[in-house]
Parts: structure tokens; sequence; C-alpha cells
């Protein structure tokens, strides 16, 4: 939040490449099947009351398959 106003008062583009290009990869087949695992584990966890599981698991490997997207395409379109 702080870093978003930031951004906004020193005059930087709101256009993020970084955000946009997370954005297209997580419309990717590998991105929405970890993305439907980590909310079929979201729904599981929160309809119980006691529960030791967490999501962990389903959200690193949500970021990670993002990420290791967007690390193939973000400096193609950095000058």
């Amino acid at each position: 939040m702080v870093f978003e106003e930031k951004r906004i008062m020193n005059g930087e583009p709101e256009d993020d490449p970084l955000e946009s290009l997370r954005q297209k990869c997580e419309e990717t087949e590998h991105c929405m099947h970890t993305r439907e695992r980590l909310e079929m584990c979201e729904t599981r966890v929160g309809s119980r009351s006691q529960t030791e599981e967490d999501c962990t698991e389903e959200l690193f490997d949500f970021l990670h398959a993002r990420d290791h997207c967007v690390s193939h395409k973000l400096f193609h379109s950095v000058k």
C-alpha cells in the first residue's frame, strides 16, 4: 500500500509490466490448474471448524508456477 502511494506520488506510470505479466501468466493452463488446487484447498479448510491443515503448499505451487512463467517473459518487455 505504501509502495503504491509512493509510486503514484513520484509520477511513475501506473502500467506496471510485472503486474500485467502476472495477470497474463495466471491465465495459462498450468497456472489455472494450480490456482484451482489452491481454491479447492481453501474451500476444504474453510469448511472445517477445527483443522491443522493449511494451504501453504498449494499457495507456493501457484506462486512458483506464476513466477516461473513471468520470469521467461519479463525481461523481454523491459528496456
